[in-house]
């Protein structure tokens, strides 16, 4: 048995404009709650400062501006904290009587109430449409993916360079540890590996129950519970045995990653039939 570590990254990932939002997103979730509270302050700054030298109408919409940012980038939850604090702050800093969280004009308490209306609405839409945006910029990328791997897995010239290309375009796909696996029946006789993780022997048994039920073996079911990866079967008409093994992390599991594996793994079989057919390819599969 051979392995092989990944030598360096998918080249559509360098390629690839990043999502600037989704990686915002990614932020620690303290780190986003923290970045909204600042820009709270910021904005009671600045309206405080305005408040004082002239008067301005609707002086709350200032508090709008960090809500609609915290929105786009950091998700519902810190954009409705920006809501709330700029009430608060509204309410304590530019309503009478002021420093004091108590209102005794009517009308103030119409406009705090109206300032946290809109500021929930404005991070709902908001948030909604940056999921929608980054939904679709991420996409266009994993088509990218998949049109740059099917080019490639075309041009590969022997089994060890098809099971990389697929272990590539999966690692870009799924931003998780990888293993694509050529297997025999009494062993393994090739493994591509993208990301940290080891394999165990019971992944090794999970991997070999997926070729022998011909169904996907999800990470830790029974009967194999300590199994880090979810196994697909790659089954090819030339009688080649390969798996695909993707290591999600169980609390951000995508909800149908089927859907792409099932593409890579269909080229993959396509590639390994062709590389059996051609001439003088016997013994190739093995490393």
């Amino acid at each position: 048995m051979s392995t092989l570590g990944s030598s360096g990254e998918f080249k559509l990932l360098s390629d690839t404009e990043p999502l600037p939002a989704l990686q915002l997103f990614d932020l620690p979730i303290i780190v986003r709650y923290l970045v909204a509270l600042a820009m709270t302050a910021i904005a009671t700054v600045v309206a405080v400062g305005l408040d004082s030298a002239v008067t301005i109408p609707n002086l709350s919409l200032v508090f709008v501006v960090p809500v609609l940012i915290a929105a786009v980038g950091f998700g519902l939850g810190p954009s409705l904290c920006s809501a709330i604090l700029g009430a608060l702050s509204y309410n304590f800093f530019l309503t009478e009587p002021r420093f004091t969280l108590r209102v005794d004009d009517p009308a103030n308490i119409w406009a705090i109430g109206l300032l946290f209306v809109v500021g929930v609405i404005a991070s709902a839409v908001a948030s909604t449409a940056r999921r929608r945006a980054d939904d679709a910029a991420l996409g266009r990328r994993q088509a990218a993916v998949v049109q740059s791997y099917s080019r490639d897995i075309v041009a590969a010239d022997d089994a060890k360079a098809i099971l990389s290309n697929a272990a590539n375009a999966l690692e870009a796909l799924f931003q998780v540890p990888v293993v694509v696996m050529l297997m025999s029946e009494v062993s393994v006789d090739l493994v591509l590996r993208r990301g940290k993780i080891d394999l165990g022997e019971v992944d090794i048994e999970a991997a070999r129950s997926s070729l022998t039920t011909g169904k996907v073996s999800v990470a830790g079911v029974y009967p194999f519970d300590t199994s880090r990866f979810d196994f697909w079967p790659v089954m090819t008409s030339a009688g080649g045995r390969a798996v695909i093994g993707l290591a999600f992390d169980p609390e951000e599991r995508p909800t149908q990653p089927g859907t792409l594996v099932d593409i890579v793994r269909n080229l993959l079989a396509l590639a390994l039939d062709r590389q059996h057919l051609r001439p003088g390819s016997v013994g190739q599969v093995s490393a």
